[in-house]
């Protein structure tokens, strides 16, 4: 990320304008104007010149932003030129799930290795990924250096898996479960409740079928599929 500290708001949506900044350079664009960009991405103009701003002069008055020039630009910032290592904690129906897909659309990041408890998956290979114990987990995050993890355990075990991975030297963990667990302060943990986002879905459908979808629901953002 950039090194100077940017709203957090802006920073969930940065990996959404270069994957849409990826699309139109793969489709042999050049240049895109803001509208156009806000008309793609669902986010207004003006958040997107905010956004941009802080980061500098990105786009020129008349002419808009070279895709390839900006995609560039975001790649190095999300550090998409490098690639990332992540460690898949559980590897039940979830964990397997994650690891047929394994960000097969995302070159600069991959599940590397997995964990887990049973005796017929510790020292098998899934889909290229090798399964060890989850015994050998903090050796293992230190020996590969492993600075993010996947949390896909049962409820009762989350936060005994969490102290494993801090002590193991994980930065980030992407914590499937509903349990909202304790870390210092320098672990950074972002909680996906699929169960959570579901029933808030069917909640926005039956109680604000008639209110304009606001441009800034982060949800709504995080969600776009090009």
């Amino acid at each position: 990320m950039a090194e100077k500290k940017i709203p957090k708001a802006t920073a969930r949506r940065l990996p959404l304008y270069y994957r849409y900044l990826r699309f139109l350079y793969e489709a042999g664009k050049e240049r895109i104007s803001s509208a156009k960009l806000s008309e793609a991405v669902k986010v207004d103009s003006a958040t997107i010149r905010r956004d941009f701003s802080y980061f500098g002069a990105l786009g020129k008055r008349g002419y808009g932003y070279d895709v390839e020039e900006l995609m560039n630009f975001f790649s190095k910032t999300l550090n998409q030129d490098r690639l990332t290592n992540v460690a898949l904690i559980g590897v039940g129906n979830l964990g397997q799930a994650l690891l047929n897909y394994n960000f097969r659309r995302n070159n600069n990041i991959r599940i590397s290795a997995g964990f887990d408890v049973k005796d017929e998956l510790i020292g098998t290979i899934h889909q290229g990924v090798p399964i060890y114990s989850i015994d050998d987990m903090v050796e293992q995050l230190d020996l590969q250096q492993i600075d993010v993890a996947i949390l896909t355990v049962p409820s009762e075990v989350a936060q005994e898996m969490a102290n494993k991975l801090v002590e193991g030297g994980v930065k980030g963990i992407m914590n499937f479960t509903p349990i909202r667990m304790t870390v210092p302060e320098h672990v950074r943990v972002h909680n996906v409740d699929l169960t959570n986002e579901l029933q808030t879905l069917i909640y926005f459908i039956n109680y604000y079928q008639d209110i304009e979808k606001p441009h800034e629901n982060e949800e709504e953002i995080d969600g776009f599929i090009i």
